[in-house]
């Protein structure tokens, strides 16, 4: 009887292996996506039973989504694959120009499949995509954000007390090449929008990537990235914390953590500063150190300019969600500054204090575009100083990875 009942178990181990290797072998039979040497790319999907598939990315023309009341935004655009021989859909794109890409597939309906001959995927807050590369030539936007022969900085996950949000909190911290040779570096924090976590910038934003190669090429001065959780009532990343595998949210919503903040981002942002300097080899002073930040980030980094005018000397607001931290019952953000005399006070006193750089970037079609037209009206009617950039696309990690890259080569000069 003993000896039926291993015979069984083995009997299903090797079905279950040969289901699994079966998958396997399909899935390693189709190649996905495959970049062409004419800088086309080719998505391959195994699936032969299926009526309908498209794929989804931000390499095609965006969608323009309306909602009701809400005016629209932009999603990723379609495009229709073909279903050849032996059940494998394929769809080829036109010369993509060199950029990281986020995809996934719609099959019969069903939104949001991965591709599964693409094991390189990202999370954004609760959307998971694949990702690839293209790159044409040494420098370019594909070759910034991956990984080349150069000299590695290191990443590393640390957890600091706050006394002012009262919890142990954690961040991302990246040391540049050399730095365990000793020496002391200045420090660049690096804020991430909402919904977003201290992963997201060395994920999403490839920081360490675009740091290393700048480095190498001699672009950007070898510097510390602090990039750290901006959710104030979170310790770290879903299900890195003991909240455990809550699904994360825009703002803190979702399952996760309810309690209220003990306080905001900015009013304990010096409990992060403190921290760096006293456990990194920084050069504690105004003049090396630099915060910019993305969407609430971006926000993040305004407040944190008006509250710290002299502890910072580059700022960089990335797509900025700006405020003023008061309730306004949703005045525009135009009408706020105007109105608002804390603001006039804090601007005079911040620019008063001559910032080496004070850097703004925007895309095109970003949904929080208008803020930032109104304060730069603002400051432009009061004389004061600022770097703008403008590019084509809206609210996305496109842009951010670009504008990481051109504040880094401005810092620290």
């Amino acid at each position: 009887m003993k000896k039926s009942i291993i015979t069984l178990a083995l009997a299903a181990m090797f079905c279950f292996s040969a289901t699994a290797q079966e998958k396997l072998f399909n899935s390693a039979n189709v190649q996905s996506p495959v970049i062409n040497k004419d800088g086309t790319v080719t998505f391959n999907l195994y699936a032969p039973k299926a009526v309908k598939v498209e794929v989804t990315g931000d390499f095609l023309p965006p969608q323009k989504i309306e909602i009701e009341g809400r005016g629209s935004y932009e999603a990723p655009g379609v495009a229709a694959l073909k279903e050849g021989r032996n059940g494998v859909w394929s769809y080829t794109t036109g010369k993509l120009a060199p950029e990281m890409y986020s995809y996934t597939f719609n099959i019969d309906g069903m939104t949001g499949v991965k591709d599964p001959a693409n094991i390189y995927v990202n999370r954004d807050i609760v959307s998971f995509t694949n990702i690839f590369i293209v790159s044409d030539e040494k420098g370019d936007k594909g070759d910034l954000y991956r990984v080349n022969e150069v000299p590695h900085g290191n990443l590393a996950k640390v957890w600091y007390n706050s006394p002012t949000l009262k919890m142990q909190r954690r961040m991302t911290i990246y040391t540049p090449p050399g730095y365990d040779k000793g020496g002391k570096y200045p420090v660049l924090y690096l804020l991430h929008g909402a919904g977003g976590d201290e992963n997201a910038w060395s994920e999403l934003g490839r920081a360490a990537q675009i740091l290393d190669n700048l480095i190498a090429m001699g672009k950007a001065k070898p510097m510390i990235v602090v990039m750290p959780n901006g959710n104030p009532n979170c310790q770290a990343a879903p299900g890195e914390w003991s909240w455990g595998m809550y699904t994360p949210g825009f703002r803190d919503s979702g399952t996760g953590p309810t309690t209220p903040a003990a306080a905001t981002i900015p009013a304990s942002f010096m409990d992060i500063v403190n921290y760096v300097d006293g456990n990194y080899r920084t050069i504690k002073d105004r003049a090396h150190r630099a915060v910019c930040g993305l969407s609430m980030g971006g926000g993040h980094t305004f407040s944190i300019s008006l509250a710290y005018p002299t502890t910072f000397d580059y700022y960089g607001l990335f797509s900025a969600g700006l405020h003023l931290g008061k309730d306004y019952s949703n005045k525009p953000f135009g009408e706020q500054i105007k109105s608002d005399p804390d603001f006039a006070k804090q601007s005079a006193r911040l620019f008063a204090s001559k910032p080496k750089l004070y850097w703004m970037g925007m895309g095109k079609t970003d949904f929080l575009y208008q803020s930032t037209v109104d304060l730069r009206a603002y400051w432009d009617s009061k004389g004061y100083k600022y770097e703008y950039v403008e590019t084509e696309g809206g609210h996305i990690w496109r842009n951010w990875r670009i504008y990481l890259t051109m504040f880094a080569q401005k810092l620290f000069k």
